[in-house]
C-alpha cells in the first residue's frame, strides 16, 4: 500500500560515536522520520530520537552483511513509497566512504525527494577527541583520508603514494590490512614516523594506542586493539603527548598511552 505522504530519503551523518557529537539538523530528520535504516557503526542510542518510526539495521561489518548494497538501495525506494520519510542513518559523515551519494543517486531515478544532512566524520573527530590535530604548523601542511580496504577488498594505491608524503594520513578500515600498511612505509621512508591507533574513538569504550612505525604493530597486539579503529600516521602525533595529562584529567575514557622517546 503506498502512503499518502511524500516519498522522502534523508541521508544523515551520526557523528564518529558519542552520542552528543550528532547535529541538531540530524535530530530533526530523525524525530520526523517514517523509517530510520541504520547502520553498523552507528550508536544505537540515537534512535531513541526517531520513537515514531520502524527502525531497521542494514548494517555491513566484516564478514556479516544484514543487506547487500543493492538490497539497502531498493528498502529505501519501497519504505519511502510505503511509509514516507526514510532517514538514512550512517556513522560519521555519509559522503566519506559511506555510499551516501550512490543512495541518493538511486533514489532519485525513482523519484524520491532526497535531502543530507552532513556528520563530523571520525577522520577529523576522533583525531581531535584525542588531542591529534592533523595540520600543524611547521609539522603537516595537509592531510590524506584513505581507505585502508577499497570495494573489492584491496589495499588502496593511495597508501603507498602517501607513505612518500610529509602529509598526515589517516587510514579508515585499515585495521585489517595493518601488517600491509606498515611494510609499505618501511619500505617507502627511513624515519619512524610515529602512529596512532585509535579504536571506538568518541565512545566511553575507546582505547588508544601509539608508537611508531616500527613498534606499532606489537602495541597493538598487547593491548588487544582492534576495529572498529582509525590508523593516524605522521609527525603531529609526536605531539599528543602534550595533552594526554590534559585528557587524563578532564575525561573518564580509558587511555591507553606509549610515552614516544622521539
Amino acid at each position: 500500500m503506498r502512503s499518502l505522504k511524500t516519498p522522502k530519503l534523508t541521508i544523515v551523518g551520526a557523528g564518529p560515536g558519542d552520542v552528543e557529537l550528532i547535529t541538531l539538523k540530524a535530530i530533526k530528520a530523525l524525530e520526523s522520520a517514517d523509517v530510520v535504516l541504520y547502520d553498523a557503526l552507528v550508536n544505537e542510542e540515537l534512535l531513541e530520537y526517531a520513537s515514531n518510526a520502524e527502525i531497521v539495521f542494514v548494517g555491513k561489518r566484516l564478514g556479516c552483511h544484514a543487506y547487500t548494497q543493492d538490497q539497502i538501495n531498493e528498502l529505501i525506494v519501497s519504505m519511502a513509497n510505503r511509509y514516507g520519510h526514510v532517514v538514512r542513518l550512517k556513522g560519521g559523515d555519509s559522503f566519506v566512504f559511506g555510499r551516501g551519494s550512490e543512495e541518493i543517486d538511486y533514489a532519485v531515478k525513482f523519484g524520491l525527494e532526497t535531502a543530507v544532512v552532513p556528520g563530523i566524520s571520525s577522520a577529523l573527530g576522533v583525531p581531535a577527541s584525542a588531542g591529534i590535530s592533523l595540520t600543524e604548523r611547521k609539522i603537516a601542511e595537509s592531510f590524506w583520508v584513505i581507505t585502508g580496504t577499497t570495494s573489492n577488498h584491496k589495499l588502496s594505491n593511495d597508501i603507498h603514494l602517501a607513505s612518500k608524503s610529509a602529509a598526515t594520513v589517516v587510514i579508515l578500515m585499515g585495521m585489517h590490512k595493518l601488517d600491509e600498511i606498515i611494510s609499505i612505509y618501511q619500505k617507502n621512508r627511513t624515519d619512524d614516523l610515529p602512529v596512532a591507533i585509535i579504536q571506538n574513538g568518541t565512545k566511553n569504550s575507546e582505547q588508544k594506542v601509539i608508537g611508531t612505525i616500527n613498534t606499532i604493530t606489537k602495541l597493538v597486539s598487547e593491548k588487544n586493539i582492534s576495529s572498529p579503529a582509525i590508523i593516524v600516521i605522521g609527525e603531529v602525533v609526536k605531539n599528543t603527548s602534550k595533552l594526554t595529562e590534559y585528557f587524563q584529567e578532564h575525561f573518564d575514557d580509558e587511555f591507553i598511552f606509549q610515552n614516544l622517546n622521539l
